[in-house]
C-alpha cells in the first residue's frame, strides 16, 4: 500500500498497521520532547524513519518547526503521514519523520571529570588552556591528556575515558535536532581510550573513532582503543564494534581483540584473538565502611592483571596498574561509588575481558582522643606539641588553634596527616588558646573534639602608642594589636613617674578619647591583659599636652 493511500489513524490502529506488514520497530528512545522509535518507511522502500509521539499541549506544526530542516515543511511531513487534517492530532498520535529531513546542529561534549594535568587545545585558534570539569568541548578541538586522565560525555549520554599520554581530536559532534540522535567522530591520534557508546539508531547516527592505523564504527557498545607506533589495538567488552583499517573493517564481538599492525612488512594487518576470561574476583561487602580493604581473586595461570578505578556517577579515572598476583589492597578513595575492573594481562601487555566489582564506600570519622597538653596546661614553648589518638580506620587529622572557644579566629593548624602528633604551623605568642583535633574519613567525613585551654607562658610585648591625636578639648590616642591580649590597660598621670595616677581604665579596644584640662600637661601609657595570668609590661609614656 503506497503512503499517500494510507488515511490518518489513530495511535492505536498505526501500530496495528505497521505490526501488520512486518514493520520493525526500535526501542523508545527519550528526548527533550515526546519519544519516539526508527521504523523503515511503510511503503517499503527502506527510508529510517524516526515516529515521534505527540505530548500533552504540543500541535503538529511546533513540532515540525522544531525538528525538519527548511528545505521540508510541515505541509511535506503532514502529506508523507498522509494527515487530512493536523488540527485533529492529540496527545499519543504518532507522527513518522525521514531521518533525512531532520535538523542537524553542533552539539558540544562536557568534560565530566578530570585528575592530573590535562590540556584543551582550541580548535579555532589553537590555543592551550588546563582542561577542567565542565569545560565544553567544540567540533575541532583536541584534548592532550599528559600525565592526567579526563571523563568526557557527549551529547547522547555516551561516554569517552582518556587515558595518560593520549591525544583526542574532536572532529564531529552533530546531533539530529531535539531527537537525541548524534554523529559523532573522534581521531584517536596515540594513547588510549574506554568507551560506553548508547545505542545508536540504524541509519541516523554514528559513533566512529580513527586512528594512524585503523577506525573503530559502533552501534552501542563498551570498547577500549589503543595506538600508537606499532598499530592499533581493540578490545571489546559489549555489543559488536566494526574494525580494521579503512574500508576493510570487520565486527569483532564482545569478548574479543582484534589488532591492526603497522610494523614494516604488515602494515594494515588485522589480527583477531579471543580476550582470556575474566578472572573471578571474590565477594566483598557491597559497602565498605573502612579501609584498607583486601580485594583477591580466584588463582588462575596468569600471574599479571590490569586493575582500574572508576568513580561511578563522574566516570573519573581513579586508578590505573599493574599488579602481579591475586591480591589488592583498596585504600585512600574517598566516600562515594565506584568499579573495580580487573582483567589478565596477556602477550603484549594486552588485557582480557574484565571482571567488574562495584563497590560503595562509606567510611565514618570518629572523634580523636586527647592525650596533651591537658585542658588548662601552661606550656613553655612556642611550638608546642600536641598528641592524641585516632578512634576510626583509614583517617587524616590536624590541630587547629584559636583565640577564642567558638574558634573564630584560627591562629595555627597543622597539616593534615594520618600521624597522631603534630606542631603548630607558627609559633605561639605568650597567652591563652584554645585547641582541638579534627578528624576526616572518606573526604566529607569529619568529627571534631571538644576544646581545651592553654596557656604558653611567658610575657606579652609591651604595647607602643602609635599616634595622638587632638580635636578641640578632646584628645584621642591609638595603640598597636597584641595578638593574644584579650584587654589593655591604660594608666593617665601628671607626671612620667607614673607615681600619681588620676586616671585608670581596662579597654577592649585599640583606641581610647580623653578629656584633658588646656595648658596642664599629662602622660599616658598602656600593657596588654589576657584571659589567663598573663600581661605585658607597661609600654613607653607618652606627654599628652592640650593648649
Amino acid at each position: 500500500m503506497a503512503e499517500h493511500q494510507i488515511p490518518f489513524l489513530t495511535k492505536a490502529f498505526l501500530v496495528l498497521v505497521l505490526l501488520a506488514l512486518g514493520a520493525p520497530v526500535g526501542a523508545e528512545l527519550s528526548i527533550t520532547r515526546g519519544s519516539a522509535t526508527t521504523v523503515a518507511s511503510a511503503s517499503g522502500n527502506s527510508v529510517p524513519e524516526w515516529i515521534y509521539t505527540l505530548k500533552p499541549g504540543e500541535s503538529f506544526a511546533e513540532v515540525a518547526n522544531e525538528l525538519l530542516v527548511a528545505s521540508h515543511t510541515a505541509g511535506r511531513l503532514r502529506q508523507h503521514n498522509a494527515i487530512e487534517n493536523s488540527a485533529m492530532l492529540g496527545e499519543g498520535d504518532r507522527i513518522r519523520i525521514p531521518l533525512s529531513w531532520l535538523k542537524r546542529q553542533p552539539n558540544p561534549a562536557r568534560v565530566t571529570s578530570v585528575s592530573g594535568g590535562v590540556q584543551l587545545i582550541s580548535g579555532i585558534n589553537g590555543r592551550k588552556k588546563p582542561l577542567t570539569k565542565d569545560a565544553l568541548i567544540r567540533v575541532g578541538d583536541e584534548v592532550l591528556s599528559g600525565r592526567g586522565a579526563a571523563t568526557i560525555t557527549l551529547a547522547d549520554g555516551s561516554e569517552v575515558r582518556l587515558s595518560p599520554d593520549s591525544r583526542l581530536i574532536f572532529n564531529r559532534l552533530t546531533q539530529y535536532g531535539k531527537s537525541g540522535m548524534v554523529d559523532t567522530r573522534l581521531r584517536l591520534n596515540r594513547g588510549e581510550v574506554h568507551t560506553r557508546v548508547k545505542p545508536v539508531i540504524e541509519g541516523g547516527a554514528r559513533f566512529e573513532i580513527e586512528t594512524p592505523s585503523a577506525v573503530a564504527a559502533v552501534r552501542g557498545t563498551a570498547f577500549s582503543l589503543k595506538t600508537g607506533p606499532q598499530g592499533t589495538h581493540l578490545q571489546v567488552t559489549e555489543g559488536v564494534v566494526d574494525f580494521g583499517a579503512p574500508n576493510q573493517t570487520h565486527q569483532i564481538p564482545a569478548g574479543y581483540s582484534a589488532t591492526v599492525a603497522s610494523n614494516n612488512g604488515s602494515r594494515n594487518t588485522l589480527n583477531i584473538r579471543k580476550m582470556p576470561p575474566a578472572p573471578e574476583i571474590n565477594p566483598l561487602p557491597r559497602v565498605l565502611t573502612q579501609l584498607p580493604t583486601e580485594m583477591t581473586w580466584k588463582q588462575s595461570p596468569a600471574s599479571n592483571y590490569r586493575l582500574d578505578v572508576f568513580e561511578t556517577d563522574s566516570g573519573r579515572w581513579v586508578e590505573s596498574r599493574e599488579i602481579n598476583g591475586n591480591r589488592f589492597d583498596i585504600s585512600r578513595l574517598d566516600n562515594g561509588q565506584y568499579e573495580i575492573h580487573l582483567a589478565v594481562l596477556g602477550q603484549h601487555g594486552m588485557a582480557g575481558m574484565p571482571g567488574i566489582l562495584p563497590i560503595e564506600v562509606d567510611l565514618q570519622a570518629r572523634t580523636a582522643q586527647l592525650l596533651a597538653p591537658e585542658n588548662g596546661g601552661n606550656v613553655n614553648d612556642d611550638m608546642p606539641e600536641f598528641r592524641w589518638n585516632l578512634n576510626g580506620k583509614n583517617e587524616v587529622a590536624r590541630v587547629e588553634i584559636a583565640e577564642d572557644e567558638a574558634f573564630r579566629n584560627l591562629v595555627a593548624t597543622s597539616e593534615w596527616a594520618p600521624g597522631t602528633s603534630a606542631l603548630p604551623s607558627r609559633p605561639l605568642s605568650p597567652g591563652q588558646y584554645y585547641w582541638r583535633v579534627v578528624t576526616e574519613a572518606g573526604g566529607n567525613s569529619v568529627a571534631t573534639t571538644q576544646p581545651r585551654k592553654l596557656i604558653v607562658n611567658g610575657t606579652l610585648p609591651p604595647v607602643r602608642i602609635i599616634s595622638i591625636n587632638y580635636v578641640d578639648s578632646q584628645v584621642r590616642v591609638f595603640w598597636e594589636k597584641v595578638d593574644t591580649a584579650a584587654n589593655y590597660r591604660m594608666q593617665l598621670a601628671e607626671e612620667p613617674s607614673f607615681n600619681k595616677i588620676i586616671k585608670e581604665a581596662t579597654l577592649p579596644e585599640t583606641t581610647a578619647a580623653l578629656r584633658l584640662i588646656p595648658g596642664r600637661r599629662y602622660f599616658v601609657r598602656l600593657k596588654a591583659l589576657s584571659d589567663g595570668p598573663l600581661q605585658s609590661r607597661w609600654g613607653p609614656g607618652r606627654e599628652l599636652y592640650l593648649e
